[in-house]
C-alpha cells in the first residue's frame, strides 16, 4: 500500500487537472469557431487535408504483385526497429482505403495527401515490367477521392524505392537512379496526371540523405563509424553523393511533366523538404551566422540547387570538392525547377557557433553537419514551452521518486512525448517567413505538421482519445501559421500528420502521430479530441471541395 495522503493527491489531480485541460481543449475549439471569418487570410481554394506516405500506411507489401522495397527488407531486419516491428499490414489502407476516405469526407478535408509506393509500380523498377494491378489501385484510390471532392496531392516517394535499384547500383549512391527515377514518374504523370494536379517528387530528400548515408538510421543504412553503427559507408561525402543524385532525379521529373504532361493536363509540380527552424543561442554575430549556416546544411541544401541552380555559399566554403559540382546544363535545368515548395515542419533548435568558438560534440558539430551545435537548451532553459508530463506520468512518478511537485514542475522524465518536439509555435511563423523572403514568396503548401506521443500500453483507450497537448499544438501552430500568411507569405494549403497512427519508421508503432486512434491488432479507427478540433477548424474556413 502507498502512503494514503499520496492517493489523496493523486485523486484530486485526476478529477480535477484532466477534466479542467480537456475543457480548455474544448475552449480553444469553442473560440476558433466562434471568431470572425470575413477577416481569414485564407483564400477559398486553400487545400486542408491530412497526409499519409505508402509504407507507413498501406500494408499489403507484397499483394497484387509489389515488389519488395528497401523499407521492407530494412523493417525486416533485426535491430532496425525500435519494437521490432515492420509495415507489412501498417494500418492496411491498401484495403480499407474507401473506410478512410469516408473519415476523411466526415472531417471535411479537401485534399489528401499520400505517396505512391514505386516498388508496387515497377517491382524491379526499369528492369522489370510495369505492374498493372499497381496501377488500378491507385487509380481506384484517386477515383474514390474525386467523388468525394477530395484533390489528390500525389508525393511520387516517400523515402522508399524498388530493392532491385540498391542491389543493381547502389540506389541514390549512382547517376543511374536518375534515369530509373525519370521512367517511373513518366509512368505515373501517364496513367494519373489526367487527375492529379498536385505533383511532389520527393518527400525530405534532406532526411533521406542524413538518415540514409549519415548516420545509417534509415536504408541503406551507410555511415562512417563516428555517425553510427554502420558496416560500410562514409559519412564525409556519401550524404552530398545521393543528395546531388536526388536533386538532378527532381529536375529530371520536372522537365518530363513541363514538357510532356503540364500544358495538356494543368498541374503542378514541386519537392516536400523537412524544414526545422535553427534559432541562434546567442545575440553574437557567430551564433546568428551560424543559424543561417545551419539552414543551409539543413534546407536550403536542396532548395537552393532546385531553385537557383547552385549550392548555398556556406556549404561550398566549407565543403569544398567534397561537394559535387553541377555541370553548365545541369544548372540551366535547375533555375526554377519547381511549382511550389512543401514544408515539414514540427520543432526549432538553437544553434552555436562552432567555427570561432570550441564546442561539445552533438548534433550539427561536424565538418559536414555544417559546424553549428543544434540544441533545445539554453543554460538548461528549453526552447519554447516544454509540454506537461501526462497525468499518468506523474502519478506513476509520484511512486517511483516520493516527489511529485518536482516531477510536476520540472516534467523533463518521461513525459510520454517525444524528446525532440517542442512547443515553440513561433519557430513555425519564422520559418515559413524565412522561406518566403529567401525564395521570392514561391507558393507553399504546409505538407506536414503534427504532433506525436510516445506509446504508453498502461493508458486506457479513453485517456488516449482525449489528447488534449495535440490540440493545443497544432491550435498554437496553426495560428502561427495565420500570422505569417496575414505577412505576405503565399501559402496555399495545410496537411496534418496524420490522419491515423501508423507505422513511424524506426519508432515502428511505439508513437501515435493519429487524429485517429488505431487499434493495430483489429484495425478499428476511432476519432480523438484533435479531430474533433481540425472538423471544426474547417467547418469554420467553410472549405470548397472540388468536383469530378
Amino acid at each position: 500500500m502507498g502512503n494514503p495522503s499520496a492517493y489523496g493527491i493523486l485523486f484530486l489531480l485526476e478529477l480535477v487537472l484532466l477534466p479542467l485541460a480537456i475543457s480548455s481543449a474544448l475552449q480553444t475549439l469553442k473560440k476558433s469557431s466562434s471568431s470572425s471569418s470575413e477577416s481569414s487570410p485564407i483564400p477559398a481554394d486553400f487545400l486542408f487535408g491530412t497526409a499519409s506516405s505508402s509504407y507507413q500506411f498501406e500494408g499489403a507489401y507484397l499483394s497484387d504483385g509489389k515488389g519488395l522495397s528497401n523499407w521492407d527488407i530494412f523493417a525486416h531486419t533485426p535491430g532496425r526497429i525500435f519494437d521490432g516491428s515492420n509495415g507489412d499490414v501498417a494500418v492496411d489502407e491498401y484495403h480499407r482505403y474507401l473506410e478512410d476516405i469516408n473519415i476523411m469526407d466526415t472531417l471535411g478535408v479537401n485534399s489528401y495527401r499520400f505517396s505512391i509506393s514505386w516498388a508496387r509500380i515497377l517491382p524491379r523498377g526499369r528492369f522489370g515490367d510495369v505492374n498493372f494491378a499497381g496501377i488500378s489501385y491507385y487509380n481506384r484510390l484517386i477515383d474514390a477521392l474525386l467523388l468525394k471532392g477530395i484533390q489528390p496531392f500525389v508525393t511520387l516517394t516517400h523515402y522508399d524505392l524498388p530493392q532491385e535499384l540498391e542491389e543493381r547500383y547502389g540506389s541514390w549512391l549512382s547517376p543511374e537512379s536518375r534515369e530509373d527515377f525519370a521512367y517511373y514518374v513518366d509512368i505515373c504523370f501517364k496513367h494519373f496526371g489526367d487527375r492529379v494536379k498536385y505533383w511532389v517528387t520527393f518527400n525530405e530528400p534532406n532526411m533521406q540523405a542524413m538518415d540514409g548515408y549519415r548516420t545509417g538510421l534509415f536504408p541503406p543504412a551507410r555511415c562512417s563509424s563516428t555517425f553510427g553503427n554502420c558496416t560500410y559507408g562514409d559519412s564525409e561525402k556519401e550524404p552530398f553523393i545521393a543528395a546531388h543524385n536526388i536533386i538532378l532525379a527532381h529536375a529530371t521529373a520536372v522537365d518530363i511533366y513541363r514538357t510532356k504532361y503540364q500544358k495538356e493536363q494543368g498541374g503542378s509540380i514541386g519537392i516536400v523538404v523537412q524544414c526545422v527552424w535553427f534559432e541562434p543561442i546567442s545575440n553574437s554575430t557567430a551564433d546568428k551566422v551560424a543559424a543561417e549556416r545551419a539552414l543551409s546544411f539543413f534546407m536550403n541544401w536542396f532548395l537552393d540547387p532546385v531553385i537557383f541552380g547552385k549550392y548555398p555559399t556556406e556549404m561550398t566554403q566549407i565543403l569544398g570538392s567534397d561537394l559535387p559540382a553541377f555541370c553548365s546544363h545541369d544548372k540551366e535545368k535547375l533555375k526554377n525547377g519547381l511549382d511550389f515548395i512543401g514544408i515539414n515542419h514540427y520543432t526549432s533548435f538553437y544553434v552555436q557557433d562552432c567555427i570561432l568558438s570550441e564546442c561539445e560534440p552533438g548534433l550539427g558539430t561536424t565538418r559536414a553537419e555544417g559546424l553549428c551545435r543544434h540544441s533545445q537548451t539554453k543554460d538548461g532553459v528549453p526552447l519554447g514551452e516544454l509540454v506537461r508530463a501526462s497525468i499518468h506520468f506523474v502519478f506513476q512518478f509520484y511512486h517511483e521518486t516520493s516527489n511529485l511537485i518536482s516531477v510536476a514542475l520540472h516534467p523533463t522524465a518521461k513525459t510520454g512525448e517525444l524528446w525532440w518536439q517542442l512547443k515553440y509555435p513561433e519557430g513555425f511563423e519564422k520559418i515559413v517567413t524565412y522561406v518566403k523572403e529567401r525564395y521570392n514568396n514561391i507558393p507553399m503548401f504546409i505538407t506536414e505538421n503534427g504532433y506525436g506521443q510516445q506509446e504508453n500500453p498502461n493508458l486506457s483507450i479513453a485517456e488516449l482519445l482525449q489528447d488534449v497537448r495535440r490540440v493545443d499544438y497544432m491550435s498554437s501552430y496553426w495560428d502561427s501559421l495565420l500570422t505569417a500568411i496575414r505577412k505576405g507569405a503565399d501559402v496555399k494549403g495545410y496537411f496534418v500528420w496524420s490522419l491515423l497512427d501508423n507505422f513511424e519508421w524506426t519508432d515502428g508503432y511505439t508513437v501515435r502521430f493519429g487524429l485517429y486512434h488505431v487499434d493495430y491488432t483489429t484495425q478499428k479507427r476511432t476519432p480523438k479530441l484533435s479531430a474533433a478540433w481540425f472538423k471544426q477548424l474547417l467547418a469554420k474556413y467553410k472549405v470548397a471541395k472540388g468536383t469530378m
